[in-house]
C-alpha cells in the first residue's frame, strides 16, 4: 500500500469517526433519559412491592402468634414465624443476587462496536 493510499485511508477513517461523533452526541442523552426512566420505574415498583409484602407478612405473622397465644405451643409458633421470616430474607437475597443487572448505554456500546469493526475493515 502506498503512502498516498494510507493517507487517503486515514482521512476517510477520520471523516467517518468525526461524523459518528455527532451521532454519539445525540445518542448519549437519549440513552441517559431511557436509563433514568427505566431505573425510576423499577425502583418505584420494587419499593411498593417490598412495602406491601412486608406489611402483609407482618400482619400474617402477628395473626399466627396471636392465634397460638391460648395454646401450649406459643413459643414454638413464635420461633416458626421467626424462621419463616429468615427464609423469606434468604430467598430475597438469592433472588436479588441472581437478577441480571441493567445494562445502561447498551445501544451506544453496540454502535461503538460496529464503528470499530467498520474502521478495522477500512484499514485492511
Amino acid at each position: 500500500m502506498t503512502i498516498q493510499r494510507k493517507i487517503a485511508n486515514w482521512r476517510r477513517v477520520g471523516h467517518f469517526c468525526t461524523t459518528r461523533l455527532v451521532d454519539y452526541g445525540e445518542l448519549i442523552p437519549i440513552e441517559l433519559a431511557e436509563t433514568k426512566k427505566r431505573v425510576m420505574h423499577e425502583v418505584v415498583a420494587l419499593v411498593a412491592l417490598t412495602i406491601g409484602a412486608l406489611f402483609t407478612l407482618s400482619f400474617v405473622s402477628i395473626a399466627v402468634i396471636v392465634t397460638a397465644a391460648g395454646t401450649p405451643h406459643l413459643v414454638l409458633t413464635a420461633w416458626c414465624v421467626a424462621g419463616a421470616w429468615l427464609a423469606v430474607s434468604v430467598i430475597a437475597v438469592i433472588v436479588m443476587m441472581s437478577r441480571k443487572p441493567a445494562e445502561p448505554f447498551q445501544a451506544l456500546r453496540e454502535e461503538l462496536r460496529r464503528d470499530v469493526e467498520a474502521v478495522r475493515e477500512a484499514m485492511q
